[in-house]
């Protein structure tokens, strides 16, 4: 009886070690409809996702370079999606990494920062409903100013929304969130909802992305878009 009991308990833990690794090599194929999610894993060091591409608003000078980079603090796995050189001193400029290659519209985009270095600015954020460099809401936290704060840019010209304060340690890494539903927004950092309201500046889809400002080198991970086409 013992040795078919031990048997047993052997074959749980075969199975479920099985079914842990099938599930760890076969996570994005498990993705219901409408959820799109990076944790850059698949993604070669140096490379960037497919369908992602770099560009600026704003741009006076080369852009930034944005690389999928080996980070052992990453939240999960090895590896993150960071701008790891800005190439320029504007500090007028954005930094976009982004893709048109789904749409959203409605739903919510989460993902996790860790502000690395900046002079002139540290941080950043996603921006969504993206028609182009420079058409496009954005929300961003920046630890040399306290603040958090949703943005839209039109015509790249930048108008804030609104605006909280709030600390948050930098080099650490914190989570970042926006809903979207029509015009309304909701955006919170660590869970806690710190901008709320309503605006329509765009009201068509686009796509998602990520942002900085300035100098602001700034590493991402677990990059979620729910309501994703």
């Amino acid at each position: 009886m013992r040795n078919c009991i031990k048997a047993m308990v052997v074959l749980l833990v075969i199975c479920l070690a099985s079914t842990v690794t099938l599930f760890a090599k076969d996570k994005h194929a498990t993705l219901p409809a409408g959820v799109y999610f990076l944790d850059f894993e698949d993604v070669s060091v140096g490379g960037l996702p497919a369908g992602w591409k770099i560009e600026a608003t704003g741009r006076q000078s080369p852009l930034a370079t944005w690389q999928v980079q080996e980070d052992k603090s990453a939240p999960s796995g090895t590896k993150v999606l960071a701008l790891s050189k800005t190439n320029h001193n504007s500090g007028g400029t954005f930094n976009l990494c982004w893709t048109d290659g789904i749409s959203f519209k409605d739903g919510e985009i989460e993902v996790s920062f860790k502000a690395v270095k900046g002079r002139i600015d540290q941080g950043g954020g996603i921006i969504w409903r993206v028609q182009n460099r420079n058409n496009y809401y954005v929300a961003r936290f920046n630890p040399l100013e306290d603040n958090f704060r949703i943005y839209y840019v039109r015509d790249g010209i930048r108008r804030m929304i609104e605006s909280a304060r709030v600390s948050l340690q930098p080099g650490k890494w914190h989570t970042m969130k926006i809903t979207q539903q029509g015009s309304d927004y909701e955006c919170y950092l660590d869970g806690h909802k710190l901008l709320e309201g309503n605006d329509s500046h765009f009201k068509q889809p686009g796509g998602v992305g990520l942002w900085t400002k300035a100098d602001a080198v700034t590493s991402f991970d677990n990059f979620k878009v729910v309501g994703a086409n």
